[in-house]
């Protein structure tokens, strides 16, 4: 049966900047589209185009409005930290622009290099093609990313999980239910799925998959992983900002890292709530590991 419109919290459209138009706007509004999610990266057209972008800082002004006269003023803006080229002042012109329009929600990533990129090959080998010597070292990308929790915390912006930043009330409703461990399916080419206990996940292989959709067969008991919840409420739960309380039983099994953390500064307790500090955030991979096979 097909679910109420009314009981869909959030629905949610991810697009690039410059295909947004009054006609597409509304007919997303029109089928349940509440929410859009705008790949705009940097407001630098020089940065932008280096990952792939085509859109200028104009385009995304004019796209935010037209989704909010067709009834989205719900749109997220994605930034990426670290790329190719970046400087101080180019980031704060990215976040001026963001002061600019406004959103209620940002999203901000560390730029990953791609090992099997024309750049991610010429970074790990030391040379300077595809934009490998504009790279920023680890330290800026983290202080542009210090920068934005600042800046963004100003603007009544504020950092609800690692990477995600929102005006109260307009977190993430789906992003959420991953970080809180609650089932989610996966529809399409690559998608994940959990379910209590166990997470699978659909081949990115397109012949494979519409032979598996075809064959009405349910995924085979042996490509389903029986998760250890606890080590997930670690790695998943920590990135939020509010942490998580754990069990007697997490706080026994995880004695030790959780005690190295602490001594570190790298995590803060109070009373029967754990969480990352501001420190650990950017140090937030590593200490992860450290809960995974204890």
């Amino acid at each position: 049966a097909a679910i109420p419109r009314a009981e869909i919290v959030e629905a949610t459209l991810e697009c690039a900047p410059g295909t947004v138009t009054t006609e597409r706007a509304r007919a997303w509004r029109a089928c349940g589209i509440n929410r859009v999610s705008l790949g705009v990266q940097s407001f630098v057209t020089a940065e932008a185009r280096r990952t792939g972008r085509k859109h200028t800082p104009a385009m995304v002004g004019e796209e935010v409005q037209i989704l909010s006269e067709a009834g989205i003023p719900n749109v997220n803006i994605d930034l990426i930290a670290g790329l190719p080229g970046q400087t101080f002042a180019s980031w704060n012109e990215s976040l001026e622009w963001i002061e600019r329009l406004r959103p209620p929600h940002v999203s901000i990533y560390l730029f990953e290099l791609d090992e099997d990129s024309h750049l991610g090959r010429e970074a790990l080998l030391g040379g300077v093609r595809y934009g490998a010597a504009l790279l920023p070292n680890d330290e800026a990308a983290a202080d542009f990313y210090e920068q934005a929790v600042a800046t963004l915390r100003g603007m009544g912006i504020l950092r609800y999980e690692i990477s995600n930043f929102a005006k109260p009330g307009y977190e993430s409703a789906h992003n959420l239910k991953y970080w809180n461990l609650k089932p989610y399916a996966g529809l399409g080419l690559d998608a994940h799925s959990l379910y209590w206990l166990h997470r699978w996940s659909n081949t990115d292989d397109l012949a494979a998959y519409l032979k598996e959709r075809g064959s009405k067969n349910p995924i085979p008991a042996a490509e389903r992983i029986l998760s250890d919840h606890e080590e997930e409420r670690f790695f998943v739960g920590l990135r939020l900002d509010k942490g998580i309380e754990p069990t007697e039983q997490e706080w026994r099994r995880f004695k030790a890292p959780i005690a190295r953390f602490l001594d570190a500064g790298l995590l803060v307790r109070t009373g029967g709530i754990l969480r990352l500090s501001d420190r650990g955030v950017l140090l937030s991979n590593e200490i992860f590991q450290d809960f995974v096979g204890v």
